[in-house]
């Protein structure tokens, strides 16, 4: 491990400084120049290392460990959602300063660590003469944050592995994930002029800009200021999309304005908010359905809502959309639930190797967080989180102590799964 850790450390900063948010789409870059660069970076990294890559017109790009027959992937991603309120920040978001030991910066965990991680991981194993029997495929996403184009476009022209892991989740080892619903809202405007917020729809809205009638005794009860344009402004805290509940919505605090002064229909308080259908209450093993509305904005003179919908792995997609009925809707993507048996062999085996590097006895768990791992026939989300590293927050970060973790136990899994 010592004999790469500042390696890691000094090619995680690099590519951290990278701001690869999505952007507007330019000649050969379909995500954007930063995301272009983030995986432009990464490549040349992994051909600086000694493996042979491959860059799937700028979308998707991997690289190659092993001749193998059976293949295998490690799926990681190199976008990273919007920075927020680079006021919140302690410091600045793509500087990856060193502070406490650890690294902070966008995408530190989510997802550029364990991308950078598994890349030395494998050039470790490689040094050591190490020659597995399946051919590793550490693929390079580059669109998971907001679309998963990246993936659709690899489908398209080359062949996804049909086993193996993604490190962009929690440890020990993620057996299920919820079904995911991104669906877009129509409602009245009412008295609203206009009103914007929120940044990606995963994300809990921490700002909201309404242009609406200003009754100052209503927004002294609800927090609402007026900004130096003269708009209506609500500020929250935002949070990863999955967990909605860690954060506070600042949608939900205009509307609580709008709707007690009856500027705006209150369906969108109602049924977004206040759950007038109990779609919160439907639940499995896997956990309570989660429902973040986290984008809001004028669209043809009506008012569009974008929720966050992730519901329990059991469930169906059809299930959830016919309680949907009380506006009218438009479904932007949906992605299916992931559930695996807890004893299949890459469970198991994930599982163990966890357990016998940190001398715990955990169990598989499941999560409301959408990973890569749902694109094989046979994956699982697995680290490398063990702790609140604020990913989709400001001051993400990731300690060195972590960074080891991570190495020690994705090097075990990637041997022992190619073997």
């Amino acid at each position: 491990m010592e004999n790469y850790f500042e390696k890691i450390k000094e090619s995680l900063k690099k590519l951290i400084s990278i701001p690869s948010v999505q952007g507007e789409p330019k000649e050969n870059m379909p995500f954007g120049e930063g995301v272009y660069n983030a995986l432009n970076f990464t490549l040349s990294l992994a051909e600086s290392l000694g493996f042979k890559t491959v860059n799937y017109d700028n979308y998707i790009g991997e690289a190659v460990y092993g001749d193998g027959e059976e293949e295998m992937a490690i799926l990681c991603h190199l976008d990273v959602v919007p920075v927020g309120k680079e006021s919140d920040w302690t410091y600045p978001p793509f500087s990856a300063t060193e502070a406490d030991g650890k690294i902070y910066g966008r995408g530190a965990t989510d997802d550029k660590g364990p991308a950078i991680v598994c890349l030395y991981c494998m050039k470790a194993l490689k040094d050591e003469g190490f020659l597995p029997k399946k051919k590793i495929k550490l693929i390079f996403g580059c669109n998971e944050e907001s679309g998963w184009g990246c993936i659709n476009h690899y489908n398209k022209v080359a062949k996804m592995p049909e086993f193996g892991f993604s490190p962009d989740a929690d440890f020990p080892v993620i057996y299920a994930e919820k079904g995911i619903i991104h669906v877009k809202f129509l409602f009245d405007k009412g008295g609203v002029e206009d009103i914007r917020g929120g940044e990606a729809v995963n994300m809990v809205c921490d700002k909201c800009e309404a242009v609406a009638e200003y009754f100052p005794d209503v927004a002294k009860k609800y927090g609402v200021k007026l900004s130096e344009s003269g708009k209506l402004l609500t500020v929250g805290r935002t949070a990863h999309g999955s967990t909605p509940e860690k954060g506070v919505n600042a949608i939900e605090i205009m509307l609580n304005y709008l709707t007690e002064t009856n500027l705006t229909d209150d369906k969108i308080k109602k049924y977004l908010f206040l759950d007038e259908l109990s779609l919160k209450e439907i639940s499995d093993e896997t956990g309570k359905l989660t429902l973040s509305p986290n984008v809001i904005r004028m669209e043809n003179d009506k008012i569009a809502v974008i929720a966050d919908i992730r519901f329990p792995a059991t469930k169906t997609s059809d299930e959830i959309l016919e309680k949907l009925n009380f506006a009218p809707y438009e479904i932007l993507s949906l992605q299916k639930p992931l559930y695996n048996d807890k004893n299949s062999f890459l469970i198991r085996t994930l599982s163990e190797i966890y357990n016998e590097v940190t001398g715990e006895n955990k169990e598989p768990i499941a999560i409301g967080g959408g990973t890569y791992a749902r694109a094989l026939k046979l994956g699982a989300g697995f680290g490398p989180e063990t702790e609140d590293f604020k990913i989709h927050q400001p001051n993400e970060f990731v300690s060195e102590e972590n960074l080891k973790l991570q190495f020690t136990i994705y090097k075990k899994a990637i041997k022992k799964l190619s073997e």
